[in-house]
């Protein structure tokens, strides 16, 4: 029909929100769940409201969806919004020009610290919310969170502290926190950076944080047009920086590395000669700009053509290893892989310490990453079929890093309904698939809550 429009890529196909939330019980399960399998799986991610279109992937009001397991069966799942004064909305910056960190999306991640279940956002406040997923309301950690939350927060599993940060859009661009193992936020401190860059995530080691000061800045011409006001700026620089975890340390050692961006890391930890071992999915200039195209972003003149580096794949992001020597000053950098891949993951009892496997999304199948043997291998899911984040959850009585299985939230290209895939992840083989009654629109992450 004349006048019609095709929709963006994150309004349709996978990425297509769904319109209510809904409930269902003793799901079907193909395959057989492990009965030590006793939990929630949670994960978060965008969902606009019908007929409307935020301008970015990243921007829409966020949306859980969980699904509970015990004793081998497939309890319940079901979706909520996690309703936020976006939601029902407030606007995030007011009319006195100041930023309401309450009226934000919380559409980025879920966890649970200190018994305390969180939806978050790195643009403002977390949101608490019920292990059923119903909203309690905003979360400041007894008005100790004046700034934004990342939404990647590291848990140390040593310590059960939660270390934290907040980007923001005018001084302190950097603030560093830290969170005791009960919930009390304790530690704040202002990082100097020059500016406001799109800090998504960060990493911490035993006796380090490590920063990602990187070129994909805010860009106050771009406000107010919708979607996100940040565009790659070569100028800006690009480094990553270590930062002792001493209690009231801000002194941070900086090593330029070649212009990147980088959305996620996978983990990082210290060698046995005291370097500061960093992987994380690295992008390009020209993987960046058709990534950030294709969900809503900004872009320079060279992305919309797909314009590629002479050698380069058409992997927009791969998995790249920075070694940082402090008795040196100097940094390393090497790619791990050629396979394309996102949302990187690990198993978390070896956040900050060293690790032998991470996991990834590539394509639309999850790939198992062996870094001793510098080599891996891919799940393919089939059909229409796309694979999320695939969450690590460790077997009991398992001793090695890969005994356990991969949660993965699985959203179909043609609209059909949802699974739950869990993976051996020794194998990477399929334990078992539960069917969800209704779609479920790609997200971002998600943790699994073991019941306590």
């Amino acid at each position: 029909m004349t006048g019609e429009t095709t929709p963006p890529l994150y309004l349709r196909g996978r990425f297509a929100p769904v319109p209510e939330e809904h409930g269902a019980a003793d799901l079907t399960v193909r395959g057989a769940l492990p009965p030590e399998l006793d939990g929630r799986y949670l994960r978060n991610g965008p969902n606009p409201l019908p007929g409307r279109d935020e301008g970015h992937w990243f921007t829409g009001p966020g949306m859980l969806h969980g699904i509970r397991l015990r004793d081998g069966r497939a309890e319940w799942y079901r979706n909520r919004w996690v309703r936020t004064r976006q939601l029902e909305g407030h606007p995030f910056i007011r009319e006195d020009a100041t930023v309401d960190l309450a009226a934000t999306s919380a559409n980025t991640h879920v966890i649970r610290h200190a018994d305390t279940v969180l939806a978050l956002c790195e643009a403002g406040l977390p949101y608490w919310v019920t292990p059923a997923l119903e909203t309690v309301g905003p979360y400041d950690f007894e008005g100790r969170l004046t700034t934004a939350m990342t939404a990647h927060p590291k848990e140390d599993p040593e310590t059960g502290e939660l270390h934290l940060f907040g980007a923001g859009f005018a001084p302190p661009y950097l603030t560093y926190h830290r969170v005791t193992a009960a919930g009390l936020l304790l530690d704040s401190r202002v990082v100097d950076v020059p500016g406001p860059t799109m800090m998504h995530d960060f990493a911490i080691t035993e006796h380090h944080i490590v920063w990602l000061d990187l070129p994909v800045v805010l860009d106050p011409a771009l406000a107010g047009r919708g979607g996100m006001p940040y565009r790659w700026d070569e100028a800006y620089g690009a480094r990553l920086g270590t930062m002792p975890r001493t209690p009231g340390s801000t002194e941070v050692t900086w090593y330029d590395v070649d212009p990147c961006y980088v959305f996620h890391v996978g983990n990082a930890y210290e060698d046995p000669r005291g370097r500061i071992v960093l992987d994380a999915v690295r992008y390009d200039e020209a993987g960046f700009q058709k990534a950030w195209g294709d969900i809503g972003g900004p872009t320079g003149p060279d992305a919309l053509g797909g314009v590629r580096e002479p050698g380069r794949t058409d992997a927009p992001a791969v998995l790249h290893r920075w070694t940082l020597d402090p008795a040196t000053g100097t940094v390393t950098e090497a790619r791990l892989d050629d396979r394309a891949a996102e949302f990187p993951t690990h198993d978390e009892r070896r956040t900050g310490r060293s690790h032998r496997y991470l996991y990834t999304v590539s394509g639309g199948g999850i790939a198992k990453h062996d870094l001793a043997r510098r080599s891996s291998q891919v799940y393919e899911t089939p059909g229409s079929r796309w694979a999320g984040e695939a969450v690590f959850v460790p077997a009991a009585d398992g001793t090695g890093e890969d005994e356990g299985w991969l949660l993965s939230l699985v959203s179909d290209e043609e609209g059909a309904a949802g699974e739950l895939l869990v993976l051996d992840a020794a194998r990477l083989s399929v334990q078992a698939v539960v069917e969800l009654p209704y779609p479920v629109p790609a997200g971002f992450h998600g943790s699994w809550l073991p019941e306590r």
